[in-house]
């Protein structure tokens, strides 16, 4: 497929004397360039893996909702013992 474009002057020039160096058309470098860029925006990164810390228990404690983040702050809050 054709279509027109349009680079800064300079890029061009850079663009031709690469090509040029690495025996490419500057069609095939702009292809080559382009899905590079398109695959590494799409190709997710590997996340390293993360280990939660777990405790045993019933759930949360009665009385607390945990939608209520001002009522679930003032009980973290409270002194140890205190319900």
């Amino acid at each position: 497929m054709r279509t027109t474009i349009r680079l800064d002057d300079d890029l061009l020039k850079s663009a031709k004397r690469v090509a040029h160096d690495t025996g490419r058309t500057l069609t095939k470098l702009i292809e080559d360039a382009l899905r590079h860029a398109i695959s590494s925006r799409t190709t997710k990164k590997a996340r390293r893996s993360v280990k939660l810390t777990t405790v045993s228990g019933r759930g949360v404690r009665p009385g607390v909702d945990v939608d209520d983040s001002v009522a679930l702050l003032a009980f973290m809050e409270r002194p140890h013992g205190s319900s």
